[in-house]
């Protein structure tokens, strides 16, 4: 249920949200395909961002990581 997750989403949270693995999540946020910003060794995604991700249909950022 969405109301389960916080503002900000630890990549075990977002998985279960998107329903996609850790693996792809992990793959997609270091090619920066997906919003999400690394602090010391864990990824960390805002909620509000990876909706309008999704409502944009996923698109890439040419090039760039969110957050950076």
């Amino acid at each position: 249920m969405v109301s389960d997750f916080g503002d900000i989403m630890t990549i075990t949270e977002l998985s279960a949200y998107l329903k996609v693995s850790k693996s792809t999540l992990y793959k997609l946020a270091q090619e920066g395909s997906v919003p999400g910003q690394k602090v010391g060794k864990h990824w960390r995604f805002h909620r509000d961002v990876i909706d309008r991700w999704m409502a944009q249909g996923c698109e890439p950022k040419q090039g760039r990581r969110y957050g950076k």
